[in-house]
């Protein structure tokens, strides 16, 4: 998945049987590529009509997970021009993050845990999703 081939964002999947909302879905996905430095600053997405049609959605839902990113500092959002990629300060954690997220990781490993997953393979999965979204950079 090459998202600067052809000047376009990179495919999304999305599940419209998830429980998950699918505007969700698809901001976790573009989060996911510009936390790995996939798509980088000055990166153009496509526009909001685009996306909706390429994934068979509502276009007030794609405008929803730009508007997430956009609130996150991830994109700048001009009407007419669509999404483009900002270059984003990182972030420290606070605590309330941190807790946030050990909330969420916790639910999240029981999740799989009850669904059979041993621990190694949970250990191995979080490690390649680590090594996945912190490539070239040092942790």
């Amino acid at each position: 998945m090459n998202p600067h081939a052809n000047g376009r964002a990179p495919v999304l999947r999305i599940d419209l049987s998830s429980s998950v909302p699918v505007y969700l879905q698809i901001a976790s996905r573009l989060r996911a590529l510009l936390v790995s430095g996939e798509l980088k600053a000055g990166h153009r997405l496509p526009s909001v009509r685009q996306l909706a049609a390429d994934l068979g959605v509502h276009h007030n839902t794609v405008a929803l997970a730009y508007r997430e990113l956009a609130k996150e500092g991830w994109l700048e959002l001009r009407r007419g021009r669509g999404a483009r990629v900002l270059r984003r300060a990182e972030p420290k954690a606070d605590s309330g993050a941190k807790a946030e997220f050990l909330r969420r990781l916790e639910g999240l490993v029981a999740k799989a845990a009850a669904d059979g997953l041993d621990p190694e393979s949970i250990s191995r999965q979080f490690e390649a999703l680590r090594r996945k979204l912190w490539k070239g950079k040092s942790s």
